[in-house]
């Protein structure tokens, strides 16, 4: 079996597998309803996911310097506390963005 073969089939059954896993809860989840503590816990999946994301891109983690500090930590401090203040999403976003960019400018000007 030739290299292209094996990879384009290798991607149409991942691709098939994700569609099945994906959409056989849609086409038969009122079928088989989730026990209540499954979709309590199921609730936070988004959250964690974020935060997954997030936490190793601001604090950046080393073995021999473990976690390393730098702007990005401060902004996101300025972005929790912009939320913890107005709730919006939006002035969250815009605040860090801008803390970073006036951090990173001051750093310039030293």
């Amino acid at each position: 079996m030739s290299d292209t073969v094996y990879l384009y089939s290798a991607i149409l059954l991942l691709a098939l597998c994700v569609v099945l896993c994906r959409t056989g809860y849609l086409v038969f989840g009122h079928y088989f309803p989730l026990p209540p503590k499954l979709r309590s816990a199921l609730r936070y999946a988004p959250l964690a996911a974020l935060v997954a994301i997030i936490v190793p891109d601001v604090l950046p983690w080393t073995v021999q310097t473990g976690p390393q500090f730098d702007l990005r930590f401060l902004a996101v401090g300025v972005s929790v506390l912009v939320f913890l203040v107005t709730r919006n999403a939006l002035l969250v976003i815009l605040s860090g963005m801008l803390a970073l960019w006036s951090l990173r400018g001051l750093l310039l000007l030293f």
